[in-house]
């Protein structure tokens, strides 16, 4: 399947491990006033639709991951940020909320290559991804009520999942930025490495995951996310007909055969 078009992004596909880099770091990466609203929700939808993807790898070009949304448009109340409370309201229905739900639905793991600071929606984009991995560089920061606004893009809904609602609101109404190992300490972070390491620490951890079965592999993060929101029996009945599902996937045989090849030597 061909890659998507992009305008401001990056894609590749290497051994089942699809890499999207942010390519604006002349504003930072920042998420508004650029194409990487659309190169984002058309590499998810892809990503979906293409059988040889297992694992997706988010990143950024230059200095930082994302600074979030452009200050200078806010500042000028143009682009996204022009017209009275209903425009500016569709227009982040229309525009960077889009990133949460598209994500969401991503059907592979997906993993946040953090090579510097990832502020405000940059946060945001990050903590829509299932493993972060950061460069010793990097910095967080849910930055929002510095500049008198709210967290439009979720990240109010994100975070306390990730790290729990009293440190969530603690960063949330402080507005502090902090760094990886900070960010580790939270469990928002995974690991922290060195800038030079980043990326392949990341495809290591991208290529075990893309060596296991793929569509045990989708099946699997479709039950994780399930499990957030679903009772205990449901879930049960779900995993019971997703296991139906696995033991009548070519997959599964071989996986099996490789397994008893290996404890035969």
């Amino acid at each position: 399947m061909s890659l998507p078009p992009l305008t401001d992004a990056r894609l590749t596909l290497e051994n089942r491990v699809a890499t999207l880099t942010l390519d604006r770091h002349d504003v930072r990466n920042a998420l508004t006033g650029t194409a990487l609203i659309d190169d984002i929700v058309a590499t998810a939808d892809w990503v979906n639709a293409c059988d040889e993807v297992s694992v997706l790898v988010i990143t950024g070009e230059g200095s930082a991951f994302s600074a979030g949304g452009n200050v200078k448009d806010m500042a000028e109340r143009g682009g996204d940020f022009a017209g009275n409370v209903a425009e500016v309201a569709e227009r982040y229905r229309r525009g960077i909320q889009r990133i949460p739900l598209a994500l969401a639905a991503v059907e592979v793991p997906i993993l946040a290559a953090v090579n510097g600071p990832a502020i405000g929606a940059g946060f945001d984009l990050a903590n829509m991804a299932d493993i972060r991995i950061a460069s010793r560089k990097a910095k967080f920061g849910e930055t929002f009520l510095n500049l008198g606004i709210i967290p439009g893009d979720g990240g109010a809904w994100l975070m306390q999942r990730l790290i729990g609602y009293q440190r969530a609101f603690e960063l949330t109404l402080s507005g502090r930025v902090i760094d990886a190992e900070e960010a580790k300490a939270y469990g928002i972070v995974l690991e922290v490495v060195e800038p030079e390491a980043l990326m392949d620490r990341v495809n290591e951890l991208a290529a075990r995951i893309a060596a296991q079965p793929p569509k045990a592999t989708r099946l699997t993060k479709r039950l994780m996310k399930l499990a957030q929101r679903t009772e205990l029996k449901d879930f049960l009945d779900l995993c019971a007909v997703f296991q139906g599902m696995c033991h009548n996937e070519p997959e599964h045989l071989d996986a099996v055969n490789a397994m008893l090849e290996k404890l035969a030597k």
